[in-house]
Order: structure tokens, then C-alpha cells, then sequence
């Protein structure tokens, strides 16, 4: 059972999301936090831009600290009227594309963040690249 993402972790995922990026014809920054939404990895493919690269460290953070998926956390604000404000946190990102990493027992242990695509294209990403990764993980 995975309980802390290892740097491993965080290499296969950003592998993973790299490699379908490359095969799609995408160009995407990744990062991988700990469940503090302190940084563990990061890429970016060539041409990424620097605001891509800032989106999705926030956006790894975000899902980490906030123990959701970014997409959620907008709807939540939206739903109460909530500005983004709200945090007090300037790291904090409505944008889609950050996604929380549970163990098996649905402990939060990270997260993940990708831009550069649509964000829900980012967001849909970043969860094939979790449920990959990790199963591949838990069956060892």
C-alpha cells in the first residue's frame, strides 16, 4: 500500500502525463506535491509557457492542500459565492486541472497538477495519470 508519495511516485506521473502529451501533440507542465503542497517533482515539455508552469504547480497545490479536485473547489466557490479571495492564499487555483492522490485508504498524500491544455482536458489527465500509476504502484 502506498502511504507518501516517493520521488518515483512523482517521476512515473509526470512520465505518464508526458509521454500522452507527447503522443497527442499537447505541450503541458506537470507537477507532483505532498500532501502539504510542498513540491516533490516537476516538468515541462519544450515551449511550455511560464504561466503554464506556474498553473500547475498551484494547481498540485491546491488539490493537496485543499484535499480536492481544483474543478470542485471552483464549483464550491461559485455555489457560495466565494471569491478566490476566500483562501488567503495566493496559491490557491479555481482552474481545473489539479487532482488530489489518495492511498488505499483515501487519505490524501499529494497532488497533481497539469496545464497547458484545456483545463478540463488538463483535469481528465491528471486523473488517468493517478489511476495508472498508482494501480500499477498498489499491484506491486
Amino acid at each position: 500500500m502506498i502511504s507518501t508519495l516517493s520521488l518515483n511516485d512523482a517521476q512515473s506521473l509526470i512520465n505518464y502525463a508526458i509521454n500522452w502529451a507527447t503522443t497527442n501533440e499537447k505541450t503541458i507542465a506537470v507537477a507532483v506535491v505532498d500532501a502539504a503542497g510542498e513540491l516533490i517533482a516537476f516538468n515541462r515539455m519544450d515551449a511550455s509557457s511560464p504561466q503554464t508552469c506556474l498553473l500547475a504547480q498551484n494547481k498540485a497545490y491546491t488539490a493537496a492542500r485543499d484535499r480536492q479536485k481544483t474543478s470542485d473547489l471552483a464549483k464550491w466557490a461559485l455555489s457560495t459565492n466565494k471569491t478566490i479571495n476566500f483562501w488567503t492564499d495566493a496559491r490557491i487555483t479555481g482552474m481545473a486541472g489539479g487532482v488530489p492522490i489518495a492511498d488505499a485508504k483515501s487519505l490524501v498524500i499529494g497532488g497533481l497538477g497539469i496545464s497547458g491544455m484545456d483545463e478540463f482536458e488538463d483535469e481528465k489527465l491528471a486523473q488517468r495519470s493517478i489511476e495508472y500509476v498508482l494501480s500499477s504502484r498498489r499491484e506491486n
